[in-house]
């Protein structure tokens, strides 16, 4: 499946962090591709973090990212835990 960024939602913001909660379908898997989250890469900061109810279909489960990088095309998430 692909990014839905009308499913990203902002919990916090201060000091140009954000906090973010997204739910998807999406297994962590596809979520660590590279290029996943690219529609909202206007939205996500390098630091800022994702938590997010994945698998929500299958295998339910909670994780955490953070968005390593962000060329204003390509946004990269790396799994926390």
């Amino acid at each position: 499946m692909a990014f839905d960024k009308t499913k990203l939602s902002v919990l916090a913001y201060a000091n140009g962090f954000t906090l973010f909660h997204y739910i998807t379908k999406d297994d962590n898997t596809a979520i660590v591709t590279s290029g996943y989250a690219n529609t909202a890469a206007a939205q996500l900061r390098v630091g800022d973090m994702i938590l997010a109810n994945v698998d929500t279909d299958g295998t339910p489960d909670a994780k955490m990212y953070s968005v390593s990088s962000n060329d204003g095309t390509t946004v990269v998430l790396v799994n926390q835990f």
